[in-house]
């Protein structure tokens, strides 16, 4: 079997891009963006178009809604300020966040609003960090009064209504009490959006500001932020939830005039970023340079290690391992890595073809983005397919599976 200089086999390769291929000539996926890297060769995959009914390819070039692969790269922010000694793990958050002290905490999940306890301790900014403050997007909750409450408010992602201003926001989260006690359970996503509203406050400046001077700008990541200029909409495609039930594409959110298309009022850590594969490729390829971008520092070695190794206790990460377990016909599989970090999974057992140590999260607007310094190997899978059906999760697990089988050395 021929070996390419980038430690991949020809064959090896040669499969990547068949798989990518098959994805799009099945019908179901437009079109796709792959870039994968092994040291300092890398490789690039542009297949189909950027509509489902044609239209203009897709390109190298080509941006994409980041979703859930935003909180990796945003949480960047905050490690830059615990860097700086401006934010300390065990700060307690009110000091920034006052709509959050003295939390009162739900007797049951599934209670009403009402029926609470006093939080045992306040929140503390390692909270925020690893997930655990006390509220998330609860899955296994559906139906309950707090997670319709949750919605209620606009306190997620809400197409096509947009989340209010942050401090609005924070007025309503502070509002409502938290599910769990804090620091005593992995909860999904809200930490994320929270964390965005902390830096704000601590700069003294809009996330999108700060994430631009200190990450985005240093990194070279000129396409990436909170919207599209109109310059770039050419660029964006629309974003698909096809019909669960027959499969037909549906446009959840049309470039010209949609989501992205104009500054937003919140910008969601959680969720909010559009990027491309070589901006992201920048970001992860900066982490595992532990920190350093070229011979510029960006994040210390040490903050690096804290972003991208498991934070959760075993009684934390339960609720994590739940989600995996117990929702896979709604996640297709994804999301059984173990371990959580600061703002990203965490392999940490070899639940599939990628080893222990792997970082990195995939978003439902169907992009996944890791990076793994066993193999030196980073790779980022962009679609505007969400997951309301499963083929850009499949296509997701295809893409880990062929580009882990074509490494040969």
């Amino acid at each position: 079997m021929g070996q390419s200089s980038s430690g991949f086999s020809k064959t090896g390769l040669q499969r990547v891009r068949d798989v990518l291929a098959r994805h799009v000539e099945s019908g179901r996926i437009p079109g796709l963006v792959a870039l994968f890297s092994r040291g300092g060769e890398t490789q690039v995959e542009a297949v189909g178009t950027m509509r489902h009914d044609g239209g203009a390819p897709m390109r190298r070039d080509t941006i994409f809604r980041m979703a859930s692969t935003s909180k990796p790269v945003t949480v960047a922010a905050a490690m830059v300020l615990l860097d700086e000694c401006r934010l300390r793990l065990d700060d307690l958050v009110q000091e920034w966040l006052p709509e959050l002290a003295d939390r009162r905490v739900l007797k049951r999940i599934d209670g009403p609003l009402d029926d609470t306890v006093p939080a045992r301790r306040p929140i503390t900014v390692r909270d925020v960090l690893t997930c655990t403050f006390g509220l998330g997007m609860d899955m296994s909750s559906l139906g309950t009064p707090l997670m319709g409450a949750i919605f209620e408010r606009g306190l997620t992602p809400n197409l096509p209504e947009p989340m209010p201003a942050p401090d609005e926001w924070m007025r309503r989260l502070g509002e409502l009490p938290l599910m769990h006690q804090p620091g005593e359970r992995w909860q999904y996503h809200i930490a994320s959006d929270l964390l965005g509203v902390l830096v704000a406050r601590v700069a003294g400046q809009s996330f999108e500001t700060f994430l631009r001077e200190r990450v985005f700008d240093p990194l070279g990541m000129k396409d990436t932020g909170f919207h599209v200029p109109a310059e770039k909409m050419h660029r964006l495609p629309p974003l698909y939830a096809p019909d669960p039930q027959t499969g037909e594409f549906i446009v959840w959110d049309e470039a010209e005039g949609g989501r992205h298309s104009k500054p937003p009022a919140f910008q969601g850590g959680g969720g909010g970023l559009s990027s491309t594969v070589d901006d992201y490729h920048a970001y992860f390829r900066m982490l595992l340079n532990g920190g350093m971008h070229g011979s510029e520092r960006i994040l210390s070695r040490a903050a690096v290690e804290l972003m991208t190794t498991n934070r959760l206790t075993p009684e934390q990460q339960a609720a994590r391992t739940a989600m995996a377990r117990d929702i896979v016909h709604i996640s297709f599989g994804q999301g059984q890595h173990g371990g959580w970090g600061f703002g990203m999974a965490v392999r940490t057992y070899r639940g599939d073809y990628a080893p222990i140590g792997q970082f990195g999260w995939d978003g439902g607007s169907g992009a996944s983005t890791y990076a793994d310094p066993e193999n030196r190997l980073t790779g980022i899978l962009l679609t505007q397919v969400g997951a309301s059906v499963p083929d850009p999760v499949l296509l997701m697990h295809d893409f880990w599976t062929t580009l882990y089988q074509a490494i040969d050395d």
